[in-house]
């Protein structure tokens, strides 16, 4: 697809990772399977060892690396991160392991057009370590959810959920295990959703204006 087809298609995503990337790799095995209608234009992260990289690689997809080290200030590095988006012709932002705060500049270059996924049931523990947080509250069930992204660390209108019990026994990595197969699932769905459209934002609400086959909360 050239430039301009890009910049015209609204089903045009980009990718922020930091790691890993397995829920990158969920979004691309659902957009070759169909369950997800969309194009990833490209994958950013701001470190170049992430592993995601070669994910996305492999799948034919454009990489780039902005590392975050070599901008003076975070707003510069958040400036250059949303021309690098939106000269792709990119409509929606998934980010995917992301681990850096989203700024005034990428949130006023895409105001409702971010969307994180985060393993806790939200507003319940965010930030960072949420199954350890989720161990040592005590709590019996802790999940994931899909939210979209505003100012407030881990605070914007939620999506969709997904329950997932603690058992005994459970450990940090043994609970984000179990929490990670639920991200896999939900974040395609989720993802489809909110490109469909139909939906608005009342208070901290977001609500969907007919119904949408999203997986929804399970035990």
């Amino acid at each position: 697809m050239n430039a301009s087809a890009a910049a015209m298609d609204p089903r045009t995503i980009g990718v922020l990772i930091s790691g890993r990337g397995s829920n990158l790799q969920a979004l691309i095995e659902a957009i070759a399977d169909g369950r997800l209608q969309a194009r990833i234009a490209v994958v950013i992260s701001n470190k170049a060892t992430a592993a995601g990289l070669t994910r996305a690689a492999d799948a034919g997809i454009e990489t780039l690396v902005v590392d975050h080290r070599t901008f003076p200030t975070r707003d510069d590095f958040d400036a250059s991160v949303a021309r690098e988006l939106r000269t792709r012709g990119v409509r929606l932002v998934c980010l995917a392991g992301f681990m850096r705060l989203v700024g005034a500049p990428l949130l006023d270059a895409y105001p409702e057009a971010i969307t994180n996924i985060h393993p806790s049931l939200l507003p319940a523990f965010p930030g960072v370590d949420a199954q350890r947080q989720a161990l040592e509250y005590g709590v019996r069930f802790s999940g994931a959810t899909v939210h979209l992204v505003t100012r407030e660390l881990d605070g914007g209108p939620i999506v969709i959920q997904a329950v997932v019990p603690v058992l005994a026994g459970d450990t940090p990595d043994t609970l984000a295990a179990r929490i990670l197969i639920e991200e896999h699932r939900l974040y395609p769905a989720a993802v489809q959703a909110i490109l469909d459209g139909g939906w608005t934002i009342e208070g901290r609400r977001l609500v969907f204006g007919a119904p949408h086959q999203m997986p929804g909360t399970s035990l």
